[in-house]
C-alpha cells in the first residue's frame, strides 16, 4: 500500500495502491484515499479476510480512521521501519514505472489524470503488460493471479 503524487493544472492528484488489485484518486491525501482504495479491493473480492496491509508509517496509513476501515475489512494492517525506504519497495517500484511509462508530465486536469492512469492500469498494466522476471516468467499481473489462484507453479 502506497501513496504517489501526479501533478495536473489543478493541483496534486493522489494515487494509492495495493497490488494494483484497488486504487483510489482524489485531491487530497488523507486517510480515507487508502480506505477507499483497500474498499475497492475488497469489494472485486481480491482481498480475503486476514490479508496483510502493509504500508509506510505516513500519517494517512496511522490514522484512526484508516485503522477501522482496516479492522472493518478483515484486514491486518502493518508498517515498514521507520526510515526503511526498502520495506515498501514493490509498491515504490510500482510508481516509479507508471510515472515512467505513463510519461511523468503536468496533466490539464484531474479528470484527465484519472482517465489515463485507470486505462494504464486496467487496460495496460493488469492485463498487457509482461513481468520480465525469472520467477514470475513473462507473463501479465493478471495471468500470473490466475496462475496462483488456480495453484498452478510459476514459470520460471
Amino acid at each position: 500500500m502506497s501513496v504517489t503524487y501526479i501533478a495536473t493544472g489543478e493541483g496534486w492528484l493522489d494515487l494509492a495502491t495495493r497490488e494494483i488489485v484497488g486504487y483510489s484518486m482524489a485531491d487530497h491525501h488523507r486517510a480515507s484515499l487508502v480506505a477507499d482504495a483497500l474498499t475497492m479491493a475488497v469489494g472485486r473480492g481480491w482481498l480475503q479476510p486476514g490479508c496483510i496491509a502493509h504500508s509506510d508509517r505516513g500519517s494517512e496509513y496511522t490514522s484512526d480512521e484508516l485503522r477501522r476501515e482496516i479492522g472493518w475489512l478483515g484486514l491486518r494492517q502493518t508498517m515498514g521501519r521507520a526510515g526503511s525506504c526498502s520495506d515498501n519497495a514493490a509498491a515504490e517500484s510500482f510508481f516509479a514505472l507508471l510515472k515512467a511509462e505513463i510519461g511523468t508530465r503536468c496533466w490539464p486536469d484531474r479528470t484527465t489524470a484519472r482517465a489515463e492512469i485507470f486505462a494504464f492500469i486496467e487496460i495496460f498494466y493488469n492485463r498487457k503488460r509482461l513481468r520480465k522476471h525469472p520467477a514470475w516468467g513473462y507473463l501479465t499481473p493478471l495471468e500470473t493471479r490466475q496462475r496462483h489462484e488456480q495453484g498452478h507453479a510459476l514459470a520460471t
